[in-house]
């Protein structure tokens, strides 16, 4: 019999570590002890996860006595199933699932190359919807512009250190990506 939560390491690496050492090993151990991954995260496929994605109202580090959210729990299990980067793509493309988009894109950013990310999250900078934001203060209002903005330049987001990130110069100038056009160029033509 096989179980599917085992930390099995198949010699796959992101950024040169384990992919679950991509989250501090106190924030990952509060996660694997909260009631959430044991009840609900436990035993999840990548098919099964896509339904608890589903069910996500807000994002989030860790609220109140250090528990984490479930959005961190699901980020966890992510980095736990690998999933194909086809499937998180497909996240990131949910127009009707904002939370669902904001956790691939968190994925994403968390496991991608410098040029993917920027590649699939600067058209997100054009999403203006509202999410709900649980942190140690509790609940507040955030935009999905915002939150891809910190993803992108911020060294921490959700209480996860983020990998290092090229900078989208350096990459124009070694002509890996194209001089990024604003929304706003059109408007002030």
């Amino acid at each position: 019999m096989e179980l599917t939560n085992v930390n099995v390491h198949d010699g796959v690496s992101i950024h040169g570590r384990h992919p679950l050492h991509l989250v501090e090993k106190i924030i990952r151990e509060r996660i694997q002890a909260s009631l959430y991954w044991k009840e609900k995260c436990y035993g999840l496929s990548a098919a099964t996860l896509m339904d608890r994605a589903f069910e996500l109202e807000y994002i989030g580090g860790m609220y109140g006595n250090q528990q984490p959210t479930e959005f961190l729990c699901l980020v966890l299990k992510l980095l736990q199933l690998l999933p194909e980067k086809e499937i998180v793509i497909e996240l990131i493309k949910q127009e009707d699932l904002k939370y669902v988009r904001a956790l691939g894109a968190f994925y994403l950013r968390l496991t991608g190359k410098s040029k993917e990310i920027y590649q699939y999250l600067e058209p997100l900078l054009n999403d203006y919807r509202k999410l709900r934001f649980r942190g140690g203060d509790g609940y507040s209002l955030t935009y999905m512009d915002s939150f891809i903005d910190d993803l992108l330049h911020k060294p921490r987001v959700c209480d996860i250190i983020l990998p290092r990130l090229t900078s989208r110069y350096v990459l124009e100038q070694n002509d890996e990506l194209e001089p990024r056009e604003s929304a706003l160029e059109d408007d002030l033509d």
